[in-house]
């Protein structure tokens, strides 16, 4: 019998990134998380994950320059924002918005290298604009104007807020889109490698992507973080909180993983950082009540902590409303994502497997007369 949820299946082959659960490690294009956290920027990244290699600077200077100029949205998905209700949910904006923007693109319907190229740079460049802009427009204020002067994670968060960040914000929102940027076979590339598997284009395998993130076991579970660290008034009430939940067996979010049998190493940096974030936002509550619940959590069901459960202190700290945290998810993984459909589209073959059929047989039909 095949494992519930493919779990180790082996689905099929990248060269982007892999994840070693045993040794608790993540790789881009050969290169350990840990490195290009301490060292890269979110461009230089996408790069990587795009084509394969580190960029020259003249290479970097031009993505960046690529990226900068496509911020705008087009002015049709712009009224189409504003057409929407404000209580409509973010995710559910994005998905739409997204693939809206498909309909605007003079390369939707052009599946050749160069063209998936010039999406993949549409895509990322625009995506945080859509974010903002719905925010915006939802508290009954007009879409700050993109610029073209700062970086991609100082910008996403200056349209959020409508200021530049601090140095420090800017540059821990960049580490965050780093350790985001991509995670193998995860269940939302997955099912973009699925839909543009069927020749369909970057758009529709993108949309697919976000209907899947937008789930609590996938990109949602570190609001589900948030709102817990929220319920939580002191260190104090921690360990009955969350013996209490287990006990009732429901799910602590933020802990295991599919694949890692051991230490997340998105987490640790994001740990560090929400650490760090939270002193000095003199927000240290916040941080606590989370080591302890990490501890808690280890004591009775040796579960570790993963990318969501730090995140979402960092995400809360940086001034992200907690639910608009999965579509800051996407801001990072759109460049993942990407990359998968262009490798996908670069050997493709329909994903098509095989299930195994457990339900009855041979049974005979019975004209509706006859039925009871």
């Amino acid at each position: 019998m095949p494992p519930s949820g493919l779990e180790g299946v082996v689905a099929g082959r990248t060269g982007i990134c892999t994840v070693d659960g045993a040794a608790g490690r993540l790789v881009y294009r050969g290169i350990a998380i840990q490195e290009l956290a301490a060292q890269s920027h979110f461009e230089e990244v996408v790069y990587l994950l795009w084509y394969g290699e580190l960029p020259t600077r003249s290479q970097l200077e031009n993505l960046k320059q690529q990226l900068a100029a496509e911020r705008a949205l087009p002015p049709g998905v712009e009224a189409m924002l504003r057409g929407f209700p404000r209580t409509a949910r973010p995710m559910d904006v994005l998905r739409t918005a997204v693939s809206a923007l498909g309909i605007w693109d003079p390369d939707t319907g052009d599946n050749s290298p160069a063209a998936n190229e010039r999406k993949a740079v549409r895509l990322t460049a625009r995506i945080p604009t859509l974010i903002a802009a719905f925010h915006a427009l939802r508290r009954g204020r007009p879409p700050v104007a993109p610029r073209t002067d700062l970086s991609l994670a100082a910008h996403c968060l200056y349209l959020l807020h409508g200021e530049e960040p601090t140095p420090t914000a800017a540059r821990s929102f960049d580490i965050a889109l780093i350790l985001h940027a991509d995670h193998e076979f995860n269940a939302s590339t997955f099912a973009a490698r699925v839909t543009v598997g069927t020749l369909s284009d970057m758009y529709a395998a993108i949309t697919s992507g976000i209907g899947a993130l937008a789930g609590p076991l996938h990109g949602g579970a570190n609001e589900g973080v948030m709102r817990m660290l929220q319920e939580i008034r002191s260190v104090s009430e921690v360990e009955a909180y969350i013996k209490e939940k287990l006990a009732r067996r429901e799910k602590i979010m933020g802990f295991g993983h599919r694949v890692y049998k051991t230490t997340d190493p998105r987490a640790a940096a994001l740990k560090e950082m929400a650490r760090s974030l939270t002193v000095e936002a003199g927000q240290t509550r916040l941080y606590e009540i989370s080591e302890r619940i990490e501890r808690v959590m280890w004591e009775e069901k040796q579960l570790h902590a993963n990318v969501d459960f730090y995140s979402a202190t960092v995400y809360h700290v940086l001034g992200i409303p907690i639910d608009l945290f999965t579509p800051v998810f996407a801001i990072s993984r759109i460049s993942g994502w990407t990359a998968h459909v262009m490798e996908q589209l670069a050997d493709n073959r329909l994903i098509r497997p095989r299930a195994e059929y457990v339900g009855p047989d041979n049974v005979p039909y019975v004209p509706i007369e006859q039925r009871g």
